[in-house]
């Protein structure tokens, strides 16, 4: 219940203030997929943010971290410190430090679902191909300044700039298999090691 009803403020509020496509980003996409999980006790539902996140969250904690004591690690997280926006919006971002954690928890309850590998990996080649061809890159210029950019850091890791190493194309194919091989399939083999199968896993 308090899971939903943070949900219930979070989402008007991320509408009205970031849009419609702020939805796509893999974290808030996760938000969405435990909370049908949680409602319907769907193993599967449960372990697909589960296989996705739970890293690229740390990841977001480490650079939040970073920021809040004078660093700068990616500049991930150089939205939490914008005084554009308000502290109230700043502070649902929370949801990041919790989370993982939360996932964990119910994962091990429902039991992790092998199918979630193969269903995250590709949900999340198509958010970041949508999010490379149709929406605002790295370091656009946009009428409202809270409207997101670079939605999944398909441009890099940082908004306000877009990466320079490598051609565009070449760093977003670069990235999703980075996303594949060190992020979803590492953090599959740990959920199977630690986590009970799931009833229904196939």
């Amino acid at each position: 219940m308090a899971y939903t009803a943070f949900l219930a403020v979070m989402i008007p509020v991320y509408w009205a203030n970031y849009g419609p496509t702020n939805f796509l980003y893999f974290c808030d996409v996760a938000l969405l997929l435990t909370l049908a999980g949680v409602w319907r006790e769907d193993s599967l539902l449960i372990s697909l943010p589960a296989v996705g996140i739970l890293l690229p969250q740390a990841l977001w904690c480490t650079d939040f971290l970073f920021q809040l004591f004078g660093g700068k690690m990616t500049g991930m997280t150089s939205y939490m410190f914008d005084g554009n926006r308000s502290l109230f919006l700043r502070g649902l971002s929370s949801f990041h430090g919790w989370l993982p954690f939360l996932l964990i928890y119910l994962v091990r309850q429902t039991g992790y679902d092998r199918r979630a590998l193969a269903g995250w990996t590709l949900t999340a080649m198509a958010l970041c191909l949508a999010s490379y061809f149709f929406l605002p890159p790295a370091g656009a210029v946009l009428a409202d300044p809270l409207i997101p950019r670079n939605i999944n850091y398909v441009f890099g890791l940082d908004d306000a700039q877009p990466q320079h190493l490598l051609p565009a194309p070449a760093y977003l194919i670069v990235w999703m298999a980075a996303l594949t091989g060190i992020v979803f399939f590492p953090t599959h083999l740990l959920l199977k090691k630690l986590c009970p199968p799931a009833a229904k896993a196939v």
